[in-house]
């Protein structure tokens, strides 16, 4: 399985793309609204989780890098979780290394996912969870019609401040009467 348009594909996760996670991973730019970097054991553990066969019925996450076609060159992550198997609903997120970020990459790859959840899956909505200060994920939730359903307050723990966290949703019935 592979999603692709002109500029970027999206592929399950394989052996190849442990560099550029435990990468993303460790860097503390990168995680700064996520959560604490992660050492190289924690990252790897993650990758390994991570790049675990996924399937319809499976509770954790399926995990694509995504990767410019022109030069071969791997520029993040991108991934789902269903949080609710019979209401059909999945999280998704997105991390990019930073020399990929503020060119349309996120954007490209959350269209790509958002149609392959929405009408190959056949999920109902997706939802989307980040920091009130990462203003970058915020507004390209924004720009892809992710409406802003609320504000968790103190919902995460960042370098041992509890920060805010807005919720976003962007249901199938929306993009299906653009």
């Amino acid at each position: 399985m592979q999603l692709a348009d002109k500029k970027i594909k999206l592929s399950p996760f394989d052996k190849s793309d442990l560099k550029l996670f435990v990468e993303m991973s460790m860097c503390p730019q990168i995680m700064d609204h996520i959560s604490k970097p992660l050492t190289y054991d924690e990252a790897k553990t993650l990758f390994d989780i991570r790049s675990q066969p996924w399937d319809i019925k499976s509770d954790g996450w399926f995990s694509l890098c995504i990767t410019e076609i022109e030069s071969d060159e791997k520029l993040g992550s991108i991934g789902l979780k269903i949080v609710n198997h019979e209401a059909k609903i999945v999280e998704v997120g997105f991390l990019l290394k930073q020399s990929a970020q503020g060119k349309g990459i996120a954007s490209r790859a959350l269209e790509l996912l958002n149609k392959y959840a929405f009408f190959e899956l056949k999920f109902n909505k997706l939802v989307a969870y980040c920091s009130v200060h990462n203003t970058g994920s915020y507004h390209l939730l924004e720009k892809l019609g992710f409406v802003r359903e609320g504000c968790l307050k103190q919902n995460t723990l960042l370098n041992n401040n509890y920060v805010d966290d807005y919720v976003y949703g962007l249901c199938k019935s929306a993009i299906s009467s653009r």
